[in-house]
C-alpha cells in the first residue's frame, strides 16, 4: 500500500539537504566540531515552521530538537540521528563536496549518518505538508558526539528526554535491528621490574606475565564468553585490540598494557563482565607472587554517567511491526533483521 505521505515530498529534496549537510564538516578535528551543522539544522527546520530547540551539551556544541506536534492523544515517536562524523582520514574522494554519482550521494557522513538525518527531516516535512494531524508528537533529536563518547544522547536522556518509541537511523543496508550488544573497552596494566637484559634473571618481565594472563583468558574465559548468544544481538565477543610493552630491546619490560573490547549480551552486565576478568587476575596473583596487574575501564568506553549496555525491543512491539511493514512496502520484499 502506498505511503500516505509520498505525494508531499520530492526525492531531490532529500538529496539537496544531504548535500548541504555533507558540505559542513562536523568531525572532532573541526573547529567547534558539530556547532555549524547544528546551527544549519536549527535554521533549516525553523524556517519550515517546526518547534526547534538548541540544547547545549559542551561549549558551542548543541543537540537540536525538532518537534512536529500531534493532537496530544497519542504516543511520541523519537527519530534519533547524530550530526558528527568520523574524520575524513585518507578518503579517495573529496569528502565535503557531496556530489552525486551512480545514483548515490558521495561524501563524509553520507551513510553514517547525515543521509538518515536528511530523510528524517524531509519525512517530518511531508507529514506536516499533508495536513494530516497525528495523534502523537514526532520528535527529532539531532545529537552531537556519537562517534566519540555519545555525550549528545546522554545529555538528551539526563535532561529528561523521553519517548514511547524510537528509531535510530544508523545505516542498516535496508534492514533493521531490534537489539544490540553492550560495549565495554578495558585495559589491563601488567607490572614487572625493569632490568638490563644482561641481568634479565633479576628482573620481572611484564610481557611474559601478560602472555600468561592472555593464555589464561583464552583458555578459561573466552570459551565461556563464546557460548553466550542472543537471537537478536548475536554472540558475545571479545577482541584484543592493542598491546604495548617495554622500552627497548635490551631492557626487561617493566610494564605491558593490554587493551581489549568486550561485546556483551542480554543476561550479562558490566559488573559481571568486569568480575570475570578480575577473578582471573586474582587467581594468577595468588599462584604467582611476581604477577601484578590492574584492570580498569577505558575512559572512552562509556559516557560521563551511563554505560553502553545491551538493549532490545520486543519482536512483537508495534514499532517493530510498523518498521517492518514500511520497509517491506518500499523494498517489495521482506526486510532482513
Amino acid at each position: 500500500m502506498r505511503n500516505l505521505f509520498y505525494d508531499y515530498f520530492e526525492t531531490e529534496e532529500v538529496v539537496t539537504l544531504l548535500q548541504q549537510l555533507i558540505r559542513i564538516p562536523s568531525h572532532r578535528f573541526t573547529k567547534n566540531r558539530e556547532a555549524a551543522v547544528g546551527d544549519f539544522i536549527f535554521d533549516y527546520c525553523s524556517s519550515l515552521g517546526f518547534d526547534c530547540q538548541k540544547i547545549r551539551v559542551d561549549g558551542n556544541r548543541c543537540n537540536i530538537l525538532v518537534t512536529l506536534r500531534g493532537t496530544g492523544k497519542g504516543p511520541t515517536l523519537l527519530l534519533n540521528g547524530h550530526i558528527d562524523t568520523v574524520p575524513p582520514y585518507d578518503m579517495l574522494i573529496e569528502p565535503f563536496k557531496g556530489f552525486v554519482k551512480d545514483g548515490a550521494v558521495w561524501g563524509r557522513g553520507a551513510n553514517d549518518m547525515k543521509g538518515a538525518l536528511a530523510s528524517m527531516i524531509v519525512a517530518m516535512t511531508a507529514i506536516d505538508r499533508s495536513g494530516i494531524k497525528l495523534k502523537g508528537d514526532v520528535l527529532l533529536s539531532a545529537v552531537v558526539g556519537e562517534e566519540c563518547e555519545s555525550d549528545g544522547t546522554e545529555a538528551f536522556i539526563l535532561s529528561g528526554g523521553t519517548a514511547d518509541g524510537a528509531v535510530v537511523g544508523e545505516p542498516s543496508d535496508y534492514g533493521y535491528s531490534i537489539g544490540h550488544r553492550g560495549l565495554e573497552t578495558m585495559e589491563i596494566k601488567v607490572s614487572g621490574t625493569t632490568m638490563h637484559s644482561g641481568q634479565a634473571l633479576k628482573g620481572i618481565n611484564a610481557i611474559q606475565k601478560a602472555a600468561k594472563l592472555i593464555s589464561r583468558i583464552d583458555g578459561e574465559l573466552l570459551p565461556r564468553i563464546l557460548t553466550r548468544t542472543n537471537e537478536y544481538m548475536g554472540p558475545a565477543l571479545m577482541n584484543y585490540g592493542k598491546i604495548e610493552g617495554g622500552d627497548q630491546v635490551c631492557t626487561v619490560a617493566g610494564e605491558c598494557t593490554i587493551q581489549f573490547d568486550r561485546r556483551y549480551v542480554a543476561g550479562e552486565s558490566i559488573e559481571s563482565v568486569i568480575a570475570e576478568y578480575q577473578q582471573i587476575i586474582d587467581d594468577l596473583q595468588k599462584e604467582d607472587p611476581d604477577f601484578h596487574a590492574q584492570l580498569s575501564r577505558m575512559p572512552n568506553s562509556r559516557m560521563k554517567q551511563l554505560s553502553h549496555a545491551p538493549l532490545m525491543t520486543a519482536p512483537d512491539a508495534p514499532i517493530v511491526q510498523c518498521v517492518e511493514e514500511a520497509l517491506e512496502t518500499y523494498l517489495g520484499k521482506r526486510p532482513l533483521m
